[in-house]
Parts: C-alpha cells; sequence; structure tokens
C-alpha cells in the first residue's frame, strides 16, 4: 500500500526520467485554469436547453444540486491533491487508495471524458465561430462545418481549433496557462455584460409556473425531465474543476496551490451559474431557450443586439479555454499512466526544449482533431457525465479509504466534517448517475469492458508495480 501511495508523488523525484516538467504556475494560474475548463459550454448553451427541456425556471435548483454534488467532490479532490500529488487526477487518487486495477479503470475513463468533451466542445465552438463569419458576410460553406452523417464533408472549424490548441500545449505550459488567463477575462466580462442588461429586463412572470417538470420524471420514450434530471445534465458544466489537480507537477507549492485551485475555480463558478441561470430564465420565458446560443438568444429577443454580438465573442473565448484546459489534463493522465507503465512508455517522453509530453500532446491532438471533424457528438454530454461522475464517487471514497489505511499520511489540507462530506459526495454524485438514460450506461459499460481487454492483454504484464513485485 505504501508503494502505491507515493509512486504518483515519488516518481517526480526518484525517477529522472519524470522528473522534466516544470514547476511554474501559481495558485491563480490553477484557480483561472479551472474556471476556464469550468465557465463555458454550461452556461452559454446547457442553461437554456436544461430550462427549456428539463426544469423550466427551476434550472436554478438543478445548478444548485449539481453544485453540492461537485463541492463535496472537489473537497475530496483538495485533499488527495495536497497529500499524493501527481499529475493523474482521479486516477492517481484511485491508484493510492484501491490499487492498480481500480486506478487503471477510472483513468481509462478519464480518457474517454477529457477526449470526448474536447471534441464535443469543439463542435460547439465551431457553430459560435461560423456564427461570427456569417455576420461579417464571410460564412463558410456546408460542406465544410459539418460531418459527413450531416451532408457535409468535414467540420473544418472543429478540427483546426484542436490543432491549433495542440500547437499552444506543445510550446509550454506557462504559455498556455497565460493565454487561458487572457481568454477567461474576455469571457467573464462578456458575463458581466449580460448580468447587468439583464438585471434590469427581467420580468418576475417568466419564473411561473416555477417548476413546470416537477423533481422528476420517467417518459414513456426512456427520456427523463424534472430538476432532479436537470441536475444530472446541467453536471456537464462542471466538468473541468478536476482537471486543475492534474496540474499537480507543475505547480509552483501543489500542497498549497491545488485547495486553492479546485475550491475557489468551483465556488466562484457555481455562484456565476445561478447568477445567469435565475437571471437568463427571467428575461425571457424558458420556452424560448432551446436553442444553441440561449444567452446571446435573450438578449437578441430584448433587442439588444450590440450586447448579444458581446456575448457570442465571449463565447468563442469561453469554449476556447474549456477545450484549453480539458486538452492539457488529458495529456497529462495519459503522461501519468504511460509512466506507471500501465500504458506504453512512448507516452512518457517529455521534450528536453519545451518540458512537454509533446508526444502525446500530438497524438491526442490529430485523434480528437478528426472526432472532431468527422463526428457528430450531440449525444455524447451525458456519457461524459456519467464518466465523470464515476470518477468523482470513487475519489471521495478514496478519502474516507485512505484515512482508514493511512491516518499517518501527511494531509496539508483536509476535507472538513470526514467523513460525511466524502459520503455526501458518494450518494450526490451516485444519485445523479442513476438519473441518466440507460442508454448512457449501456454506452460506458462498453467502454469499460474494452478497457479491460486493454488491461489484462497489456497492462497488467507491463505495470511498474507488477515489475516491484517480481
Amino acid at each position: 500500500m505504501t508503494l502505491q501511495i507515493f509512486r504518483t508523488k515519488q516518481v517526480v523525484s526518484d525517477d529522472p526520467e519524470s522528473a522534466l516538467l516544470k514547476r511554474c504556475l501559481s495558485k491563480w494560474d490553477l484557480a483561472f485554469l479551472g474556471i476556464g475548463a469550468i465557465i463555458g459550454t454550461g452556461i452559454f448553451v446547457l442553461t437554456g436547453i436544461a430550462a427549456a427541456t428539463q426544469s423550466g425556471p427551476a434550472v436554478v435548483l438543478s445548478f444548485v444540486i449539481a453544485g453540492f454534488a461537485c463541492t463535496f467532490a472537489a473537497l475530496s479532490y483538495a485533499e488527495l491533491s495536497a497529500a499524493i500529488g501527481g499529475c493523474g487526477s482521479a486516477y492517481g487518487y484511485s491508484y493510492a487508495a484501491f490499487g492498480e486495477l481500480t486506478a487503471w479503470i477510472i483513468g481509462w475513463d478519464l480518457l474517454l471524458e477529457y477526449g470526448i468533451s474536447v471534441a464535443a466542445v469543439a463542435n460547439g465552438w465551431s457553430g459560435y465561430f461560423n456564427n461570427a463569419l456569417t455576420a461579417i458576410g464571410l460564412p463558410l460553406p456546408d460542406a465544410l462545418t459539418k460531418a459527413p452523417k450531416l451532408g457535409g464533408y468535414i467540420n473544418l472549424p472543429a478540427s483546426a481549433i484542436i490543432l491549433l490548441l495542440m500547437m499552444l500545449l506543445i510550446i509550454g505550459v506557462k504559455q498556455s496557462a497565460k493565454a487561458n488567463n487572457a481568454m477567461v477575462f474576455v469571457k467573464l466580462t462578456t458575463i458581466i455584460i449580460f448580468i447587468a442588461v439583464a438585471f434590469f429586463n427581467v420580468n418576475p412572470d417568466n419564473w411561473h409556473p416555477f417548476m413546470p417538470f416537477g423533481w422528476f420524471q420517467s417518459l414513456p420514450d426512456g427520456k427523463t425531465t424534472g430538476v432532479l434530471a436537470g441536475a444530472s445534465i446541467v453536471f456537464f458544466a462542471y466538468v473541468g474543476f478536476d482537471a486543475v489537480s492534474t496540474a499537480a507537477e507543475e505547480a509552483q507549492d501543489p500542497q498549497r496551490d491545488l485547495p486553492f485551485g479546485i475550491v475557489t475555480s468551483l465556488l466562484f463558478c457555481t455562484i456565476i451559474y445561478i447568477i445567469v441561470s435565475a437571471l437568463l430564465t427571467g428575461v425571457v420565458p424558458y420556452t424560448e431557450l432551446n436553442v444553441s446560443s440561449p444567452v446571446a438568444h435573450a438578449l437578441t429577443l430584448l433587442g439588444h443586439t450590440w450586447a448579444s454580438a458581446l456575448i457570442s465573442t465571449g463565447v468563442i473565448a469561453g469554449l476556447t479555454t474549456v477545450m484549453l484546459v480539458l486538452y492539457y489534463g488529458l495529456t497529462r493522465i495519459i503522461f501519468a499512466m504511460s509512466r506507471d507503465g500501465l500504458l506504453s512508455p512512448f507516452f512518457s517522453e517529455v521534450n528536453e526544449t519545451t518540458q512537454t509530453p509533446v508526444r502525446v500532446i500530438v497524438i491526442c491532438g490529430v485523434i480528437m482533431a478528426l472526432i472532431a471533424g468527422f463526428m457528430p457528438l450531440g449525444d455524447l454530454a451525458e456519457l461524459v457525465n456519467i464518466g465523470t461522475l464515476a470518477a468523482f464517487v470513487l475519489v471521495c471514497f478514496g478519502v474516507i479509504a485512505l484515512r482508514i489505511t493511512q491516518p499517518d499520511l501527511h494531509r496539508p489540507f483536509r476535507s472538513p466534517f470526514s467523513p460525511l462530506f466524502p459520503v455526501l459526495g458518494m450518494l450526490s454524485c451516485g444519485a445523479l448517475m442513476a438519473f441518466l438514460p440507460g442508454l448512457t450506461w449501456l454506452r460506458f459499460i462498453i467502454w469499460l469492458t474494452l478497457g479491460l481487454i486493454v488491461y489484462f492483454v497489456y497492462s497488467i504484464n507491463h505495470s511498474k508495480l507488477a515489475a516491484d513485485k517480481n
């Protein structure tokens, strides 16, 4: 158990081939990484869709419920990131708490979460980008903005933005963080503009009925509605704060800065979501919000076209930061799994000049660019959610397990009211998983089955833990 717990932490200092990631991120860099990943698709897209189809004006409650579940998980992430460290996020924590097989399952799960998230967000980014080009009279033809299944040749902007982010990540993490900070400032400015405009245009009648779909309903076609179902959907809006923990080996003072970055970004974004969702459903009827750009659409309906244009600019910046941070997190998880022998050592090579894992950055970028360009990914937000929730459940459980098995482990940050908060995190995230459709569960099980095949064919025979035992 001791070997497992400290493998992720000590490998940075004990293994000369692994001690090449540069410690250059401050606590505010980490907080902005979290904000960059969290504020994006959720606030600009899912808020309206969830209000129109799931929760009505009570989408505010959906965000509160999802936010509480994430807060419990975030506190567990903060404790484990400070105590264990490593760039593998929930993968590394599961390795410490439960061993190699569970760590592999979670790592495989995270590959799906991060990879599909980047490709899916790239599709949304492409739509907003083409809208901006259309506004200035330079629209792209449908053949270059739609996947073959939708009648086009390729979604070129979706592929191109991923390849551009690939180049940025290759240059270096500090440069990527600076670009992220600038784009976070842009999108926070646009959100402030929306709040300022919407505040003076609220019509309280739009909040009635407040809960038109009730708490939860299961429909004959297998779909679900209601506040709780809405919470399981808008949970996608919170995906990303866990990406902060993947920066452990590049943080200047990880034991102090990681908890700050995780908790600060999540609390800030939760408050923003509640305010924006309340105002959005207050300025227009919730039935008008089932569109791809509900925030900009609401301002257009109010006659503020200039504000709508600014919001669209913020959306483009916002979705770019989401992709950047999730892409970054994906490469660091693969790097950590490769370093532990569960994936080929080919993926843990670090470039001496840029001090970044260039190989894995390029491979991930090309694969995600192909997926984003040639596959319509509208159905996969729920699949991302179930994978993320499963990881959160195990992270919360990991806090409890390590409190029992390693009570003397140095914990610079401790989740308060333990084991109550970790248990609440497990229960709330598990409940949100239960509200997802059956088809999502089937896809998730198929992906995990493929992962187990890879593990027993390759990983179990090449892992460093197995080598140490021999």
